[in-house]
């Protein structure tokens, strides 16, 4: 009698079965494309798509930023948001959240220690070139980021009480919400003059200055991948490609300082002009 089809069909697919055949490719999870969703400060809006690129690249993974003020960010990862990774212009932002058990604390690494400039429109007639010029009648407003929750107007208040400045400039004083929107006051004339980020002012046309290292304490910049991260493996990978051989170098190009160099002894680029 001839056996009914389907049942050749099971005893084939008994066979391979035994003989260790696989008879479906299933990709893995780490295989298989995803989209990052990376939270990281505002400062980095330049640098990071751009290692998110090459990372694209080299992966088949895509990157998705979320570029912000700091402290508006990790109260997003307090709240149950679905981030992949987050890179902090302050390493307390992240340590803060390992306290509450809200990141793989295996995963927090400095990347980065920032720079903060005197940045001013290529065409504004003022002669800025230090702190101390910011109090010349001439310059009526000065942008900060928000010291409430921007790492970077954290660092110009800092400086500025270095300087012995910071009670006399509070009526000139405009903040912005992270230190992106703080230069973008200054590139359209709303201030005569931003304190801002060395990574986005060496980007930008306009005339620069770096404010001494040693007028604040260090921008030790963080990352780590929260609990709550839909790829946290994946979301590693691309952490380790941002301190690697790849990474680095770009971060050298927008004036970081790498972690493990001195801020104050490290040459940065030169004070002048942007691109």
């Amino acid at each position: 009698m001839t056996k009914p089809r389907w049942l050749l069909s099971l005893v084939l697919l008994g066979l391979l079965a035994a003989c260790g055949v696989s008879t479906v490719s299933q990709p893995t999870s780490s295989s298989a494309p995803v989209t990052l969703t990376v939270s990281a400060a505002a400062d980095l809006n330049y640098v990071f798509p751009e290692i998110g690129k090459l990372w694209e690249q080299k992966t088949g993974h895509t990157v998705s930023f979320n570029l912000g003020s700091t402290g508006q960010l990790a109260q997003q990862i307090e709240r149950g948001a679905p981030v992949d990774l987050f890179a902090a212009a302050n390493k307390t932002f992240v340590e803060a959240l390992d306290e509450q058990g809200l990141v793989f604390s295996e995963t927090k690494a400095l990347y980065g220690v920032g720079r903060l400039t005197l940045w001013q429109r290529e065409d504004s007639p003022l002669e800025i070139n230090d702190l101390q010029a910011l109090t010349q009648p001439a310059i009526k407003r000065i942008a900060i980021a928000n010291p409430d929750h921007a790492p970077y107007g954290v660092a110009a208040r800092e400086a500025l009480q270095s300087a012995g400045i910071w009670d006399e400039l509070q009526p000139k004083l405009i903040l912005g919400e992270n230190i992106k929107q703080t230069q973008q006051y200054a590139e359209t004339g709303n201030v005569d003059v931003a304190i801002a980020a060395l990574s986005i002012s060496v980007e930008r046309p306009g005339k620069w200055t770096l404010i001494p290292a040693e007028l604040h304490n260090p921008l030790e910049q963080m990352l780590a991948v929260p609990q709550r991260a839909p790829h946290p493996e994946v979301a590693q990978q691309f952490a380790a490609f941002i301190n690697g051989e790849k990474g680095r170098p770009l971060m050298q190009k927008y004036g970081f300082v790498l972690p493990g160099e001195d801020p104050i002894s490290t040459v940065n680029p030169e004070p002048g002009m942007g691109l």
